[in-house]
């Protein structure tokens, strides 16, 4: 069961599209896996506070207080610390920014420890640990760094700090700024003082340059751009795949045993994702995605799995791991068994993301016509599978059922396969298209269940499911009829708890009955209103949302009805959840029914 007391993570994200590190607000890198997303931390003491490897900068005494901020516009974290001999503050970053005609995103972490008033008192403790704690490194020093050895790859900390103070973990005054580089692979090599503040300040610019470049209406811009500079974090540049988190066995609840690794691209995300992207108007980050999910899909010979790795690799075995785990929640997973399920939707949503690369004419994207091929594999397997029950969204490990998520996206790939055959003018397209989405509704109709007028979760199937909110925001009920009212009716009266929050499903599921509800289908109800013209309602749901993240305005994938955030952290859907739902309703606000 949930405690009582609100739990918030308590940490910040930093990262550059090669790397991610999760910083605490006492400036502890609690998560860091290099050289992948998918990769061994470095520093996991997120999972393992003691084994898990430690890299923190600590005051003198235990009488000080913190505070957290990003450099606004920009993925720079800062910790400030107040302690009773003087205060500094952490810079923490990872470099990115334009340079030799590409990105410069190297497998670095920067971390800079400024002086802001009188003489403060702190000791510095840098032990990386790898393959999951097992292994431990002896070290080596040099004139500026600190070599850790029996990595797969050279890893180093460079500082103008004393070797000595950090090898002993001794005490010594902050009389001046301190630089600590810590590398994993190509060491720094330059000029550690100036190629930091260079790095520093050229990052900064990246980040705000980025930001000015982004299409952000005025509904709730703060929370906009911090959702969209984090799921911008979240993608591996030198492949384009996006992961769920960069986080594992983060439990939906407290002691749920609902903890899995969400290292992984999912492709039934896509849809979201690039919509999110198309919306801010960011279409290399488009075009990158749509890269990784073409090469999927080429070397597909039969099925599309529901995830891969950020390579595309297919083979993600699920392993147990003997660690203690956040808050003694057990097992730690990493690898996701999700792979080997049968979830087909997946085909309906790369069709819905693959029309913009035919119909958008803002997309340089060359290779419509030979996309066709793609196109036709898809719905190769929607036909093959349109009458095979499956996982569906949530990933029931020990059902099958005929899901109305499953065929609502049935629907969408074939109207969208129509849309594409008239652009291509292939008649072959168009038909099967046509005939794919006759049949998609005939499924769907059969999930209607008449006593609670309302769609269900599968065919026979009496639960409601948040993600038949979809029927509405992907526009397969009509928006003002009486049966989208009374659909969204039985949605709020079974599945919505306080504060705008909304279960995936109520019913008891392969562990149990869920305790903590889902945090994008909550964005999803608040689209599903503005659809529905409920835009004050819409409004003020959002309102509520906003007020689940964590400090630095970062959100989990679950949260409790007291409020308190579960899950893999940060999670992408919730963000991008955000940032759908705020566009949602901000074209309603722009019409000018509300002018």
């Amino acid at each position: 069961m949930e405690t009582k007391k609100i739990h918030k993570y308590d940490l910040g994200i930093v990262g550059n599209c090669s790397f991610i590190a999760l910083i605490d607000k006492r400036a502890a890198v609690k998560w860091m896996c290099m050289p992948r997303f998918d990769s061994s931390f470095l520093f996991g003491g997120l999972l393992d506070a003691e084994n898990g490897g430690r890299f923190e900068i600590i005051p003198k005494g235990n009488d000080f207080d913190t505070k957290q901020y990003y450099i606004d516009n920009t993925n720079i974290l800062c910790t400030e610390f107040t302690t009773a001999l003087g205060s500094f503050r952490v810079i923490d970053f990872a470099p990115r920014f334009y340079q030799y005609d590409r990105y410069f995103k190297p497998l670095m972490l920067f971390r800079k420890i400024e002086i802001l008033s009188g003489r403060p008192v702190i000791k510095v403790i840098c032990k990386p640990v790898y393959n999951y704690g097992k292994v431990t490194p002896e070290i080596a020093t040099g004139s500026n760094h600190i070599r850790y050895l029996n990595f797969e790859s050279q890893v180093r900390l460079t500082t103008n700090i004393s070797l000595n103070d950090i090898v002993h973990e001794s005490e010594f005054v902050l009389s001046n700024n301190k630089y600590m580089a810590f590398s994993y692979g190509a060491p720094l090599e330059a000029a550690l003082e100036e190629t930091s503040e260079i790095f520093l300040q050229r990052t900064k610019q990246y980040w705000t340059d980025w930001i000015k470049t982004s299409f952000i209406p005025d509904f709730y811009q703060k929370e906009i751009i911090r959702s969209v500079l984090t799921l911008k974090l979240h993608q591996y540049e030198d492949t384009g795949g996006i992961i769920a988190s960069a986080s594992t066995s983060l439990s939906e609840f407290d002691q749920s045993g609902r903890n899995w690794d969400y290292r992984y691209c999912w492709m039934r995300d896509t849809y979201y994702t690039l919509n999110a992207f198309n919306n801010i108007g960011h279409f290399e980050e488009l075009e990158k995605y749509f890269q990784y999910i073409e090469n999927i899909i080429s070397s597909a010979t039969q099925r599309i799995q529901p995830l891969y790795s950020v390579s595309g690799e297919k083979i993600i075995t699920e392993q147990v791991l003997d660690l203690p785990g956040y808050l003694n929640n057990k097992p730690v997973r990493i690898g996701n068994d999700a792979y080997t399920h049968i979830q087909n939707d997946v085909y309906g949503q790369v069709m819905v993301s693959l029309l913009p690369v035919f119909i958008d004419k803002r997309l340089n994207i060359d290779e419509k016509y030979k996309s066709k091929s793609l196109v036709k594999f898809l719905l190769d397997q929607i036909e093959k599978t349109i009458h095979e029950p499956d996982a569906g969204i949530w990933e029931f490990r020990n059902r099958k059922q005929f899901h109305a998520y499953t065929y609502l996206f049935h629907w969408a790939g074939g109207k969208s396969g129509m849309k594409i055959g008239e652009y291509l003018k292939d008649e072959d397209i168009y038909k099967r298209s046509v005939n794919i989405t006759q049949q998609a509704i005939i499924m769907l109709e059969k999930c209607y269940d008449y006593s609670q007028s309302a769609y269900t979760q599968a065919v026979g199937v009496p639960h409601m499911d948040a993600s038949t909110l979809q029927l509405i925001t992907m526009n397969y009920l009509n928006h003002d009829s009486e049966k989208t009212y009374k659909h969204l009716l039985a949605i709020e009266k079974d599945l919505c708890a306080n504060n705008g929050l909304i279960y995936r499903y109520k019913h008891n599921d392969d562990f149990g009955e869920p305790e903590t509800t889902f945090l994008v289908c909550a964005f999803w109800y608040v689209e599903a209103l503005a659809c529905v013209g409920r835009i004050d309602d819409a409004i003020e749901n959002f309102e509520k949302l906003i007020q689940f993240s964590n400090h630095l305005g970062l959100f989990s994938e679950d949260v409790s009805t007291n409020g308190s955030q579960w899950g893999n952290f940060p999670q992408t859907y919730s963000h991008v959840g955000l940032i759908n739902a705020a566009f949602r309703i901000h074209k309603k606000l722009d019409s000018p029914l509300f002018l």
